[in-house]
């Protein structure tokens, strides 16, 4: 037996793979607002492993599963053996012989490594505190959708460089745009990451700055789950880095905004941006649905 595709970053997709998967999205959304069954995977079975608390995450995967033919199996590490110790190795080996595809959602990125090194199944990445590549699938949809190709296209990131943030970085590489990281000092990305794609993406520690010329602004909450204790320090540094009208007044005219939620109203992003009429933001998170269901066509075959 072949060994199985992961989707553990996007670096594990071709850039041709990653539109394949972006156009099939497109038009499963089509056939789902249509009402046309596309149920391909009747029997097949999703293990769905949450270490971190999720809304987006767990109802699009396990209605997308759902929508494919398919079911879910909802795992927390405190219901499982993982919880108790088990080593990660130990649960893949057992979790992937009785299931068809499995989705992680965690802290540490090696976790999700592990754990696809030792499954007879695919592993799709959930979220890590490294990378939200399923993220990137719904937001670069997002932007084909209402824009066409994003090639050439200037994108900026404001806030923290995150795991989001850095899924971009990698996005920017495979889909040839140009990424420009506002951020405070010291809330930059990875330094190695940020030497391998040097010739895509700059940091900049001014939001003016980094706002002007953008054709897309994203931004995220500025403490992820696990940097609670950070909060007051983090939104003291990020506070100018706000995504706010005026800011999105510097960038191109017809320039899109993202956010993937939850959203902490008035810190990252103003209210009146969430609710403008022209947002795209909650288009962004219904893709989410559309997005995991081509990956999940793409990775069983």
């Amino acid at each position: 037996m072949s060994a199985p595709r992961h989707f553990l970053t996007l670096n594990d997709l071709t850039a041709d793979e990653l539109r394949g998967i972006i156009a099939r999205a497109i038009e499963l959304k089509r056939l789902h607002r249509e009402g046309i069954p596309h149920a391909r995977y009747p029997g097949r079975v999703l293990a769905m492993i949450f270490a971190k608390a999720s809304t987006r995450t767990r109802v699009s995967f396990e209605a997308g599963m759902a929508q494919l033919g398919g079911s879910a199996m909802f795992l927390s590490a405190a219901d499982t053996q993982l919880g108790r110790g088990e080593p990660i190795e130990d649960t893949a080996k057992v979790i992937s012989s009785m299931v068809d595809i499995v989705m992680i959602r965690t802290f540490e990125h090696s976790d999700v490594e592990r754990f696809a090194a030792n499954s007879r199944v695919p592993v799709i990445n959930a979220l890590t505190n490294d990378y939200h590549p399923c993220q990137l699938l719904a937001d670069m949809q997002t932007w084909f959708e209402a824009r066409g190709d994003i090639r050439g296209a200037r994108v900026t990131w404001l806030g923290d460089g995150n795991n989001m943030c850095q899924s971009y970085m990698n996005a920017a590489r495979l889909l040839d745009f140009e990424l420009v990281i506002g951020c405070p000092e010291g809330y930059e990305p990875q330094a190695e990451l940020l030497a391998q794609h040097r010739d895509r993406v700059r940091v900049v520690h001014n939001a003016e700055e980094a706002a002007a010329g953008a054709d897309l602004l994203v931004t995220d909450v500025w403490a992820s789950m696990g940097q609670e204790a950070e909060q007051l320090a983090r939104a003291k540094a990020m506070a100018p880095f706000q995504l706010t009208r005026a800011l999105l007044n510097r960038a191109n005219d017809g320039a899109l905004y993202m956010h993937c939620l939850p959203a902490h109203r008035g810190e990252e992003i103003t209210a009146e941006l969430m609710d403008a009429q022209d947002s795209i933001i909650w288009e962004e998170a219904e893709n989410r649905l559309h997005a995991q269901k081509a990956l999940m066509e793409f990775l069983l075959g």
